[in-house]
């Protein structure tokens, strides 16, 4: 599970080009709304900073015997869904600039809940205290280089150049579809020697919370009676988390240093792909509807 190439350097320049081209597809009008009416990233945190966290202590109390595979497996219901969360949410024609916010959002606080909550979980498993800190102000340098600045610079070429950003917006769609493609396949080349002995210690406990966070996420958004491609953008956001924060702080020196606590993350961060293509191929059609309505 060693950062190699593909993470260190392929990795953020290639999200920083789709958050570009995302960014070509939004408006400031689209982040006004979410002011205006902020119901939806309201309903989209509680899902993921508060309903996410609890299904992960819930799940690892009722599935797990080994104390470094519960807390590893809280861990990655604490994080948040990072940029891969807004490709998939943009692929699935759901609400970017909603994914995009509750992104900003969720990455910043998370830098507080993080220790606070997995802290309890060290206490509760491992019978003592470990305090953690995260970098605070690298983390959110890092967010604001990979996804505020890029979606930022994609909005502002497509107020200075409508119509190049209009005639480039295929051309986006794809390298964003083989973007994730190529995620895909170097995630499982990449652990291909342990996906079978990292499945069998968290295979079920990852699919049960990736398919429960989904449900929940969408479920408690349409409560409300949000727009489908609210509801997908909520979905994906609770479903879709940043496995490799979670892979780093478990095996970050200073941090956890436990490679037990890192395979939920790893397995997590490879079967969320998985279920993820699945809602692109479903909600795209549906969302794309939704999407003609309104400009009807």
């Amino acid at each position: 599970m060693e950062q190699g190439l593909l993470v260190t350097i392929f990795l953020p320049v290639a999200l920083g080009v789709i958050m570009l081209g995302m960014g070509m597809t939004l408006t400031l009008d689209d982040f006004k709304r979410i002011v205006k009416f902020p119901k939806a990233a309201i309903i989209g945190l509680v899902s993921q900073l508060i309903i996410l966290p609890l299904l992960g202590f819930g799940l690892a109390g009722l599935l797990f015997d080994t104390p470094e595979l519960a807390v590893g497996f809280i861990l990655i219901a604490l994080c948040p869904g990072g940029a891969t969360s807004n490709i998939i949410s943009h692929l699935a024609k759901a609400d970017l600039a909603l994914s995009v916010t509750l992104t900003a959002i969720s990455s910043t606080v998370t830098n507080f809940t993080i220790p606070i909550l997995l802290n309890v979980a060290l206490f509760n498993y491992l019978g003592g205290e470990q305090a953690i800190q995260l970098p605070i102000i690298k983390t959110f340098i890092q967010i604001f280089g990979v996804t505020i600045l890029p979606v930022s610079i994609g909005m502002l070429i497509k107020r200075k150049y409508p119509t190049f950003a209009l005639n480039s917006q295929k051309t986006m769609n794809i390298i964003s579809s083989t973007f994730f493609i190529v995620i895909l396949l170097a995630a499982i080349l990449k652990e291909r020697a342990n996906l079978i002995p990292y499945f069998q210690e968290a295979g079920v406990a990852a699919i049960l919370l990736n398919l429960s966070s989904l449900f929940v996420g969408y479920q408690l958004a349409k409560v409300f009676s949000l727009s489908l491609r609210q509801r997908t953008a909520i979905s994906i956001e609770t479903g879709i988390q940043n496995g490799t924060l979670a892979v780093t702080l478990a095996l970050s020196p200073t941090i956890l240093n436990n490679s037990q606590m890192a395979i939920p993350g790893a397995i997590y961060g490879l079967l969320m792909f998985l279920t993820a293509a699945v809602m692109i191929a479903y909600y795209k059609g549906k969302n794309a509807r939704e999407i003609e309505l309104q400009h009807q």
